[in-house]
């Protein structure tokens, strides 16, 4: 008698388990986040956006680069037939034109970089809130990113999520 009920209890605590299992995983969702950043139309603009400041950027550069080299060419050139003090001064000059195209590099840099995370914030708050709004209103716990996971054997409400953000 002891043996049956000991049996029962083990077949009730498995059981048990079983549908807390079950039901975990009929909770759970996923989405294609990357998916939905690569083709929602609000990052392809902010993606043209950067691409034309860098592009900005970059031309600004070259042509620093340019009169750099033009300058070091003519000095060069003219080395023999200036005074030390002036190849001395000139020397200095080449030296802080390095230095400010160092310097406009880096700001570049820098701004592209603050430029980029100020135009994807709200687009990535705004993917965020889709997924929540789409995960509560299909009854979901948990929705995960489908990259992270090695199985994604669930729900995928990736075409939902991209008709609650319009496209």
């Amino acid at each position: 008698m002891m043996k049956q009920l000991k049996c029962l209890l083990i077949a009730a605590v498995l059981f048990l388990g079983a549908s807390q299992i079950a039901n975990a995983q009929s909770k759970t969702a996923h989405v294609e986040v990357n998916e939905i950043m690569t083709k929602m139309p609000a990052i392809l603009e902010a993606q043209k956006q950067l691409e034309k400041l860098s592009v900005e950027y970059q031309a600004v550069y070259k042509t620093m680069g340019e009169e750099y080299q033009a300058k070091i060419k003519k000095y060069e050139g003219e080395v023999a037939t200036v005074s030390e003090k002036m190849n001395i001064e000139r020397q200095k000059e080449v030296q802080d034109m390095e230095k400010r195209i160092q310097e406009y590099g880096q700001t570049a840099q820098k701004e592209l970089q603050t430029k980029e995370a100020d135009l994807m914030k709200p687009i990535q708050e705004k993917i965020k809130a889709a997924i929540q709004k789409v995960g509560k209103a299909k009854g979901f716990q948990y929705v995960l990113n489908a990259e992270s996971l090695l199985l994604a054997d669930g729900p995928n409400l990736t075409l939902d999520v991209k008709k609650e953000l319009g496209f």
